[in-house]
């Protein structure tokens, strides 16, 4: 029998600075403690999201290709293993096949050791999973507001624009004018390179594709 503990956190910050990492690992270290459970090697699943089935996670895929029947797995919380109920009602399942036990701190041990721990682990992870559906959404709704408030969120920031110092979008004057010329030139027939290799005579270099880009945004 051989005992592995699993922790993950979702975002390379996280795994930077360790934190929730050290935290997880002194929780299995504790309960293995108190189970007479001889901990071999913890897995470390870093900056990888809780979306992704832990079998398809690089740490989570090389732990079960190497789990067998006797041993047990032990992690600090249901979310840190599994996505969604269904993922984890598959995983309970396929390990219960290959005779392998998970432990879950959070929901008292060893969920799939009787029927009440089987249905108490069948609802905490469609609450779990609810929840991160809440998540989601409550992301969702910021991302808009910010937009609706004129919110720089990230990527390329738009010519025409620099990124003020409260992550607000300013329009930047010598672009803005370049923008101006832009619609001019286009308003003149010329195409779409011919304005890119004007606006590179002018001191402003941009693709033909941003141009492209920057006229449809602004008509």
């Amino acid at each position: 029998m051989t005992i592995y503990a699993y922790v993950r956190v979702s975002t390379a910050r996280q795994a930077n600075e360790g934190e929730s990492l050290e935290v997880q690992q002194r929780q299995v270290a504790g309960y293995c403690h108190m189970h007479g459970f001889d901990l071999a090697e913890t897995i470390v699943e870093q900056g990888v999201s809780g979306s992704i089935p832990v079998s398809e996670r690089p740490a989570g895929a090389a732990l079960f290709a190497k789990l067998k029947a006797g041993d047990i797995v032990v992690a600090s919380k249901l979310d840190r293993l599994f996505r969604s109920a269904l993922d984890a009602l598959q995983v309970v399942e396929d390990l219960k096949a290959k005779g392998v036990k998970l432990h879950l701190i959070d929901l008292g041990g060893d969920i799939a050791g009787n029927g009440l721990s089987k249905l108490f682990f069948t609802i905490a992870s469609a609450f779990a999973e609810a929840e991160r559906g809440r998540l989601i959404e409550r992301v969702s709704q910021s991302k808009a507001d910010q937009k609706a408030r004129g919110r720089f969120l990230g990527g390329a920031r738009p010519f025409g624009y620099q990124v003020g110092a409260d992550g607000e979008l300013v329009e930047d004057a010598t672009e803005q004018q370049a923008i101006a010329r832009m619609h001019e030139l286009r308003g003149g027939g010329a195409s779409l390179r011919d304005i890119a290799s004007a606006m590179a005579e002018d001191g402003v270099p941009i693709s033909h594709v941003a141009v492209g880009k920057v006229l449809g945004r602004s008509a």
